[in-house]
């Protein structure tokens, strides 16, 4: 899964974000920040990744969704604080 994820990642991300990341420390973080009621239709993948010399995240959420949803962006801000909670220690998922 490891380069499957590498590959989308070097295809997918932009160029200026691809140059920071050193893609081969690529790590599978464990944990979801998706809600319950969506597990259903979304999947989270978290991924630790030196950026520049330091530790930095990726967070790839995959969501099927057959309607446009106007609350989108502010669903994928609370998935980005969890994260950025639980890496600074104050989670426990």
């Amino acid at each position: 899964m490891r380069e499957t994820a590498r590959d989308f990642l070097d295809i997918h991300l932009p160029a200026e974000l691809r140059e920071l990341c050193d893609l081969d420390t690529l790590h599978l973080e464990s944990g979801s920040f998706i809600e319950e009621s969506l597990k259903g239709h979304s999947t989270d993948v978290l991924y630790s990744v030196q950026m520049q010399g330091n530790p930095g995240y990726l967070h790839v959420v995959i969501e099927h969704q057959s309607k446009p949803d106007k609350k989108m962006t502010f669903r994928m801000m609370r998935y980005a604080i969890a994260a950025m909670h639980r890496a600074s220690g104050g989670g426990s998922r």
